[in-house]
């Protein structure tokens, strides 16, 4: 299977190394120090889930140069959906599909425009990870799911036949018939874990075995429980109890990109976690006091530090 990885950083590059390592055409796109360092010595993840090492690695930052794939696994920064689908629209067959991972809400409807919303599938990723250095990725944690699936529901053959070849390069692979309650799933996550830890500047396990910083991550998913309602996707108490069961279990280093990216100094994706839920809690009626207290804490923040 042809597949190109739009964003080769903490999601992106592990998805991508599994798949090359697999047997699959793999080209990543990427620039600057990690594209050289990608081209001269390969891409090395390492970290909780063991070491692997693509060499050589096909990279570029010319989507030209790849051409027509099947599948596209788009994972930049919220910040640069537009440009960068604005980028890949040379990788798009007639068949080609495209899974968005971002850590939103809403990037596949950012695409349609861009790319045709008959190639952007509905995707959540559950990988957690870091660019230590040019070429090199550290995770954190072993999971290492890709959930997809056609926005309007139901299982189609293409899906299938990309399940089936990210299940054969060890991914976990979750092929989802309403893949839009699975996107609020993660949303229930990474708002307010993103969002706490990236407060406190801490990874999850001093957060968790606080009793308020706990009650302060609890608030804060419920308010997004509350917003899941009102949208027509209404998170079920099942499916939150799971996502306790998540934050309980990951482990105690375990550190959302934002609260990495804060404690480095780098531009966040508040507007499209903690931000969005607030302003999702304006346009729906829904009250939003803690993830309003979260966003308004870190907004000067947003844009990065010296």
């Amino acid at each position: 299977m042809r597949i190109a990885i739009i964003g080769a950083g903490g999601i992106g590059a592990p998805l991508g190394a599994s798949l090359a390592v697999a047997g699959n055409d793999v080209t990543f796109l990427a620039r600057g120090a990690h594209l050289a360092a990608m081209r001269e010595s390969g891409l090395r993840i390492e970290g909780d889930r063991g070491e692997t090492h693509v060499f050589p690695t096909q990279a570029t930052d010319d989507a030209s140069a790849i051409g027509p794939v099947d599948v596209v696994l788009f994972a930049v920064k919220l910040w640069d959906i537009e440009s960068a689908g604005t980028q890949i629209r040379p990788l798009m067959g007639p068949e080609t599909a495209v899974i968005p991972l971002q850590n939103g809400i809403d990037a596949s409807e950012r695409l349609d425009p861009i790319l045709g919303a008959e190639h952007v599938l509905g995707g959540v990723g559950l990988v957690t990870g870091t660019i230590v250095a040019p070429g090199v990725v550290r995770q954190s944690g072993t999971h290492h799911r890709v959930t997809f699936g056609e926005r309007a529901g139901g299982v189609s053959p293409r899906c299938l036949r990309i399940r089936d070849a990210f299940a054969a390069a060890g991914i976990d692979a979750v092929l989802s018939e309403d893949i839009q309650r699975a996107r609020w799933d993660k949303f229930a996550i990474l708002v307010p874990v993103s969002g706490v830890c990236a407060l406190t500047r801490s990874s999850i396990g001093r957060l968790r075995d606080d009793p308020e910083c706990a009650a302060l991550i609890e608030g804060a998913m419920q308010e997004v429980a509350a917003l899941s309602r009102a949208a027509g996707f209404a998170l079920s108490e099942t499916e939150l109890e799971k996502t306790r069961a998540f934050i309980r279990g990951v482990p105690d280093g375990w550190t959302p990109s934002m609260a990495v990216d804060v404690m480095n100094g780098r531009r966040l994706e508040l507007p499209w976690l903690a931000g969005k839920a607030v302003l999702l809690g304006r346009e729906l009626g829904v009250a939003t006091p803690l993830n309003f207290a979260i966003n308004a804490a870190l907004r000067p923040y947003v844009n990065g530090v010296p």
